[in-house]
């Protein structure tokens, strides 16, 4: 039995919903042109889609202590492979989630003010995150 909120496990799944999207895209477009770590299952082989593949995209909370956004979802992109990502592919990569981010949250989240904002040297999810 969980102790969370159920509106608040709700707005999650929606931003998993989200992410997963955007992860199969960029497993599309991309998760071809590097080799997957070894240690890595390759594109659906497992339930979970952070899980395997190239890419892991997601996005965890943050109260917002030290920042100048405040709380929000601090977004994150990995890629699992050992070989050398040039770091203007990485930018690149990393703009185009943004983007997608950006153009994705009023299907997910439909009548809420968000914004997809630089915090220091992440982006965060920020705006109306009422439950």
């Amino acid at each position: 039995m969980s102790a969370r909120h159920p509106k608040a496990t709700a707005w999650e799944d929606n931003l998993k919903r989200l992410f997963d999207r955007i992860d199969a895209e960029l497993e599309t477009k991309y998760g071809d042109r590097y080799a997957l770590h070894p240690n890595r299952p390759s594109r659906g082989e497992t339930a979970n889609p952070e899980d395997d593949g190239l890419f892991n995209v997601g996005a965890a909370f943050s109260a917002g202590f030290g920042s100048e956004h405040g709380r929000g979802y601090v977004v994150s992109l990995r890629m699992a492979t050992l070989q050398h990502v040039p770091p203007e592919v990485q930018e690149a990569i990393e703009e185009e989630v943004v983007e997608r981010v950006r153009n994705m949250l009023p299907e997910f989240f439909p009548g809420r003010e968000l914004r997809v904002e630089r915090d220091g040297h992440a982006f965060k999810i920020t705006g109306d995150l009422r439950l």
